[in-house]
């Protein structure tokens, strides 16, 4: 079992950053791939970015390219999310999820096992 849990959202004007940490328990995810998805009201999840248990590959949904970078410190149990040049259209909840044991990482929500409870961002025009 692996629980896991997001913070570092918050409200933040177009154009600003923010960094999203997942924070594991129960178990460490050296060996786990992780990913990040979204939310939005009224819309389906959707994946965000990837990141294998090595720390590469890394895969993004296309519109977050250039603009997300998702990285992890095993060592500290964590998975990293650093947003940049944040649009209104990025507004959603932030949900962290780990993957199976020494897989791959992917990009559909099949994919994972474990799900923390997301964090709030929310981009100002």
């Amino acid at each position: 079992q692996v629980q896991l849990v997001e913070s570092g959202g918050g409200l933040v004007q177009a154009g600003g950053s923010l960094r999203l940490s997942c924070a594991a328990s129960g178990r460490t995810i050296n060996t786990y791939p992780m990913g990040w998805f979204r939310q939005a009201p009224g819309k389906e999840r959707e994946f965000v970015a990837a990141i294998d248990w090595s720390g590469s590959p890394t895969y993004y949904a296309d519109s977050m390219k250039g603009r997300f970078t998702i990285s992890r410190e095993n060592a500290k149990n964590t998975v990293y999310l650093q947003m940049n040049s944040l649009k209104p259209e990025d507004t959603a909840v932030y949900i962290c999820a780990a993957g199976r044991l020494l897989s791959p990482p992917a990009t559909r929500s099949r994919d994972y096992n474990y799900w923390g409870q997301g964090t709030q961002v929310t981009v100002s025009s």
